[in-house]
């Protein structure tokens, strides 16, 4: 064949100044690209998150911190530490509630006694007012829950209303330290700490003279049962009388537990608890 019937391999034209050369594209392996969520829940659930720190006036630095605090044991998949949930961060806010609304009662009622204190802080820092106060800045919306718990109305549990806020409180201690924490405490109990009238006397002490003023015995308590994990259970304890039925409780301690049976038999008795003074 002669010359001019070869074919002449074409050649490759060299780029320009003006255009750059283009580095050849490597293969992304499928398992490496994260395919976009399609129920929109995260941005959802982060816009819940972001609306609560507006509500409580304090921003987190750690969103960490504050995601685990949000989250209930229930929306945890498989085998995931329960530590990504709310339970350890409730148990430091509890004991940071209860140092801050101390240090707060103690500067606000100077003449007030031991006695008067004590019962003043078990009022502010009992479940109940932590659920009243989980409300007034609508926690349940921004808790991530399982479907289940989330279907059977999880949002609007006192119980665990109560959890999470506590829960929350320990977030921001370990997020912006003790003032920070101090600052959302008085904000939020502002107004119960302030309070003026003489606190509630505690459901046992009521349950046991309104037994006496009927000629009964003194109530008698006992333990129906335990759930949870070993080193944070939570006690469901049973209050009996003579003549009525049982009335049971719970709660993180076998004493907070009694109180809330003997609340439960109270209110089941439509016994209207009275103020000290």
């Amino acid at each position: 064949m002669s010359q001019r019937g070869k074919a002449t391999p074409a050649k490759r034209r060299a780029p320009s100044a003006a255009e750059p050369a283009v580095a050849p594209t490597a293969a992304i392996p499928p398992a490496a690209i994260t395919p976009p969520s399609g129920d929109g829940k995260e941005p959802r659930r982060r816009r819940r998150a972001t609306a609560l720190e507006e509500r409580i006036g304090y921003r987190f630095k750690d969103i960490a911190l504050r995601d685990s605090a949000l989250t209930h044991i229930s929306a945890l998949k498989g085998g995931r530490n329960r530590g990504a949930s709310y339970q350890r961060l409730e148990f430091l806010g509890d004991h940071v509630l209860g140092l801050v609304i101390s240090d707060a009662l103690y500067r606000n009622f100077p003449k007030a006694d031991e006695g008067e204190l004590s019962r003043r802080l078990a009022d502010l820092v009992r479940k109940e007012t932590c659920a009243e106060i989980a409300r007034s800045i609508d926690l349940g919306a921004a808790i991530l829950l399982g479907s289940s718990e989330a279907h059977a109305g999880g949002r609007k549990r006192p119980a665990i209303l109560a959890d999470v806020c506590e829960g929350l409180i320990g977030a921001v201690y370990l997020d912006g330290g003790y003032p920070a924490s101090e600052a959302l405490v008085e904000r939020l109990w502002e107004v119960r700490i302030k309070a003026t009238a003489p606190p509630q006397r505690d459901s046992k002490t009521i349950l046991q003279e309104w037994a006496q003023a009927r000629g009964l015995p003194t109530p008698v308590y006992r333990e129906v049962g335990r759930t949870g994990p070993a080193h944070y259970p939570e006690f469901h304890i049973a209050v009996q009388l003579p003549n009525f039925a049982p009335a049971e409780g719970s709660g993180r301690s076998k004493r907070s537990a009694e109180q809330e049976a003997a609340a439960a038999m109270l209110t089941r008795e439509r016994v209207k608890p009275r103020r000290d003074g």
